[in-house]
């Protein structure tokens, strides 16, 4: 049964859209808020916490993505994390398969964007895990799955951002940082896509594909079985629409980019 309010759960927010459009936009790391009890795990101070949120939030991304679903046809769903990723992470593997378990950023983040102590090396991340993680996750299966019940497939549009310079956590930061990166899986991105989404952005400075990240999100029911959900990251650099590391928009490049996304959402849509 396709949802007719937003959900009601704190931490995230499902946006509903227009009945026939299979498109999710999915934006999971646009979020500052930590619970009191969460930050209370958390060794920064206060200060030292605001700048870590300046550098590892995708910030104003919620707000292109907003602005993009306002101007489009067929209006695409939305699928918001409301909590920092400092919370959880619900794009990471939840267990021995993520990679970025090598610089302390699994599900749960025990290091900085700067590798320093963000928790106690000896935290269990299993509690904010279930708290947080595997509901996040069932939700989002859920859409995909209402998305594909109702049109016979779904879209998840990944949106996220990047610093101009490469942070010392990333493990793949030596690579190009073109003002749009666009990340593919070999399943679930197919050419036609791809293809779209380089028209779309083609106005807004140089495309790369999978550098400096790799990859898009897939919730794990359907990844590598079901090859009608696609799914593409688009990464936006932070310096073509925003003072960094977490200063304010500048506004008409925030447009510019939720022209371009809405472009490739009715390109999908159609």
């Amino acid at each position: 049964m396709t949802p007719s309010a937003p959900s009601s759960d704190p931490s995230f927010e499902l946006l509903p859209g227009a009945a026939d459009s299979p498109v999710i936009l999915h934006v999971p790391h646009s979020a500052r808020e930590i619970p009191a009890d969460v930050r209370a795990d958390i060794v920064l101070d206060d200060p030292a916490l605001a700048r870590e949120l300046d550098h590892i939030t995708d910030s104003h991304t919620a707000r292109i993505a907003e602005e993009a679903a306002r101007v489009c046809a067929i209006s695409p769903w939305r699928f918001v994390n409301r909590l920092s990723r400092l919370v959880v992470d619900p794009e990471r593997f939840p267990d021995e398969r993520e990679e970025m378990l090598a610089v302390g950023m699994g599900a749960v983040y025990t290091r900085t964007t700067h590798r320093a102590g963000l928790r106690p090396a000896e935290h269990d991340p299993e509690p904010l895990i279930d708290r947080y993680f595997r509901p996040y996750a069932r939700a989002m299966t859920e859409a995909v799955a209402d998305r594909l019940a109702a049109t016979g497939r779904a879209v998840v549009v990944d949106l996220h951002s990047y610093p101009t310079a490469p942070l010392p956590y990333e493990l793949h930061g030596s690579g190009p940082r073109p003002p749009v990166c666009l990340g593919t899986d070999a399943f679930h991105t197919p050419p036609a896509l791809l293809a779209a989404a380089r028209e779309a952005f083609a106005g807004c400075g140089e495309i790369g594909v999978n550098s400096p990240f790799i990859g898009t999100y897939v919730p794990l029911e359907f990844y590598g079985k079901e090859p009608a959900v696609g799914a593409l990251m688009v990464e936006l650099r932070r310096n073509t629409y925003m003072t960094e590391p977490g200063g304010p928009p500048d506004g008409t490049a925030i447009a510019r980019l939720a022209t371009a996304l809405a472009a490739l959402v009715a390109a999908v849509s159609a």
